[in-house]
């Protein structure tokens, strides 16, 4: 897994660059129902019908691999009815949705913990990377009960655990033992809801991404705000340390 300058997708028909990898902190769920006198549950509730807008969408673009950051390590520390609604509402979102991307040739990967999560969660997880493994279409990453620095101490802990000889250690051979390790790093890492940090997500996998905060909340991101985040992406010029 290693920055690629040709990873990135360049269309015949406007010669712009579509993003091989894209990543989504999929924020302000919660600040979007307030700001409508709504509970919280109904952010969540409007951020994963969102998903399958955004899913769509970056398919028929011709992204390649998406990611998106469902739930962090530290969002256990939220209220627990906020955390247990989110965790139902997963749930059913997972059951109702593989099959449907299943059809539509999506192959479904989750990053991240798997043992704090309850049985059934985890059956359905499971179930949907299962039934998709064979696809060919759009690879859509599912972040849950993930952290960047977890991802790489865990990393650490099975390079340890398998003998690996310290000369045989390379970024080359860490990077295979990430929990997607057959994901290629992430060209464009969009953050919604305003604010202007990465938050433990994919600190690896985005060492030479470009990144695109927008004020959007993200039950409202799609259309012509996807549109200027690959706007923006295509204006960059990309050296990976390089003087070009």
């Amino acid at each position: 897994m290693t920055a690629n300058p040709e990873a990135s997708k360049r269309t015949e028909k406007d010669n712009t660059t579509v993003p091989r990898h894209v990543a989504i902190t999929m924020d302000g769920n919660g600040r979007w129902a307030e700001s409508r006198g709504l509970d919280v549950s109904e952010g969540h509730h409007a951020g994963f019908e969102n998903l399958q807008r955004v899913v769509a969408d970056f398919a028929n673009r011709g992204v390649a691999y998406l990611t998106l950051f469902a739930f962090s390590t530290e969002n256990w520390d939220r209220p627990e009815s906020e955390v247990n609604g989110i965790l139902e509402l997963a749930i059913a979102v997972i059951a109702h949705e593989a099959e449907q991307l299943n059809e539509n040739g999506v192959r479904i990967k989750h990053l991240g913990r798997v043992d704090r999560l309850s049985p059934e969660l985890r059956n359905e997880l499971e179930l949907a990377v299962k039934k998709t493994e064979n696809n060919t279409g759009l690879t859509l990453g599912i972040a849950f009960d993930y952290g960047g620095r977890a991802e790489i101490v865990n990393a650490a802990k099975r390079l340890i655990e398998e003998g690996t000889p310290l000369e045989d250690i390379d970024e080359s051979k860490f990077a295979e033992h990430l929990y997607a390790s057959d994901m290629p790093e992430v060209d464009l890492l969009i953050r919604t809801g305003g604010d202007f940090r990465i938050s433990n997500f994919l600190l690896w996998q985005t060492a030479y991404s470009e990144l695109y905060f927008s004020e959007i909340m993200w039950p409202d991101f799609y259309g012509e705000h996807t549109d200027r985040a690959f706007e923006s992406f295509n204006e960059r010029k990309r050296r990976f340390g390089k003087r070009v």
